[in-house]
């Protein structure tokens, strides 16, 4: 069972034993991502997220791995459009210490100058490493021209011209603003007695309340079409196609979510046995959908031979076509409601994916659905929901991304 504990100063500790197994996973969640950026702080989320493995004031870099190392289990962290998030897993007996180092991490990480150019080089090589990975970077090219105007259209990595400007000033500014009390939520999952918790609001009671809160309205993503081209040296073509999608409290959600397994995200959808399967024309291909609080999207990816290209696309507009106009049979979403089902309960195996669905769960919904009541959700959806979805989504103009060979990409049409 999920229990959520409010500290003193507003931070979220969500718990869920575990008794069956050895571990506890642990992880930090904070309401600062990539949307909440700046201009000038473009990319400052993830190089924050970075800064905070480089030492504290009693503990280096590299003792931070050994200690972690020393117990057996490991540290990571990730940044995304709405948060980032600190996380570990530990045998249970080490769930102390590994709290002990991650607030220490959070608290008095040094933010040393020359740490923090060594990590601008660091960056730049990741920035650099999806740019050299065509189908990363053709998705990134894809948000930006979805939504051109806002900050949710923005890569999460940030760009040299912004993070050359980062320093110690800045971060800490950044953190006043974000890294607050209301914007925490600790959770955990795995094997822990009840004592644990006492332990982990000690350690957080340093978050004070943040009493000035920013005032600046938020302005709501406002999707577009459009196209981007890029042209290099690389042997296949590849192509994002993006259509409005759905946000992450829209009742809808489930329709569209079983309506990707049909199209493009399983083996058995029609993109993949058609495009792949029948007529041999791109190895991957695939649909995803992306929701978050304020907007969503709905994508189509494929990567194929320059000489391949014409033809799936026209795969691609010819399945998305047939689906608008007859829809999609019993068959396929019964098949898709099974294959949701499976997937979401056989990822809820593990103490880290139950870490996981709860923090997130806490930080940016606020609600806990039981694992029925999921379950339940996907049952319930009906055949003409999905066909709705389906006719309304792609009855939109889309937005285009291609890297491709140069002088080998003709007049898409879509």
């Amino acid at each position: 069972m999920i229990q959520k504990q409010i500290s003193q100063n507003g931070v979220r500790i969500i718990h869920e034993k575990m008794p069956y197994v050895r571990s506890l996973a642990i992880g930090l969640f904070v309401k600062a991502g990539s949307i909440d950026e700046t201009e000038t702080e473009w990319g400052l989320s993830h190089f924050i997220e970075h800064m905070l493995f480089k030492g504290t004031s009693t503990r280096s870099a590299k003792m931070i791995a050994e200690q972690f190392d020393r117990m057996g289990g490991d540290i990571n962290a990730y940044t995304s459009k709405e948060m980032t998030c600190y996380y570990a897993t530990v045998l249970d007996h080490h769930a102390e210490e590994a709290l002990m180092i991650m607030a220490d991490m959070f608290f008095n990480s040094r933010f040393d100058a020359m740490d923090i150019q060594k990590e601008k080089s660091v960056i730049y090589d990741e920035i650099a490493s999806v740019e050299d990975t065509p189908d990363d970077d053709v998705d990134e090219r894809l948000w930006s021209v979805m939504y051109p105007e806002h900050s949710i259209g923005r890569s999460i990595g940030g760009i040299k011209e912004t993070i050359s400007s980062f320093d110690k000033e800045m971060i800490e500014s950044y953190m006043s603003r974000h890294y607050t009390a209301e914007n925490i939520v600790i959770s955990i999952a795995g094997n822990y007695d009840d004592k644990l918790i006492a332990y982990i609001e000690n350690l957080f009671n340093s978050f004070s309340v943040n009493e000035s809160k920013d005032t600046d309205e938020e302005t709501h993503p406002i999707f577009h079409s459009g196209r981007s081209t890029k042209y290099k040296d690389i042997e296949q073509a590849h192509i994002c196609i993006g259509y409005p999608g759905l946000s992450l409290t829209d009742e809808r959600l489930h329709d569209l979510i079983l309506l990707d397994s049909i199209i493009g995200g399983t083996m058995s959808s029609r993109m993949f046995q058609k495009i792949r399967e029948e007529k041999g024309l791109a190895y991957s291909v695939f649909t995803y959908y992306s929701s978050y609080m304020s907007t969503g999207s709905f994508v189509v990816y494929g990567g194929t031979g320059p000489e391949h290209l014409e033809e799936m696309v026209s795969t691609m507009n010819q399945i998305i076509g047939e689906i608008v106009a007859d829809g999609v049979t019993e068959k396929e979403l019964h098949n898709a409601k099974e294959q949701l089902k499976g997937s979401f309960l056989l990822g809820l195996e593990s103490s880290e994916s139950r870490m996981h669905r709860n923090g997130k769960n806490e930080l940016i919904l606020s609600e806990h659905k039981t694992i029925d009541e999921v379950v339940e959700l996907v049952q319930n959806v009906q055949l003409e929901n999905v066909n709705l979805i389906a006719r309304e989504t792609f009855a939109k103009e889309c937005a285009i991304s291609i890297i491709a060979p140069k002088k080998t990409v003709k007049k898409i049409r879509l």
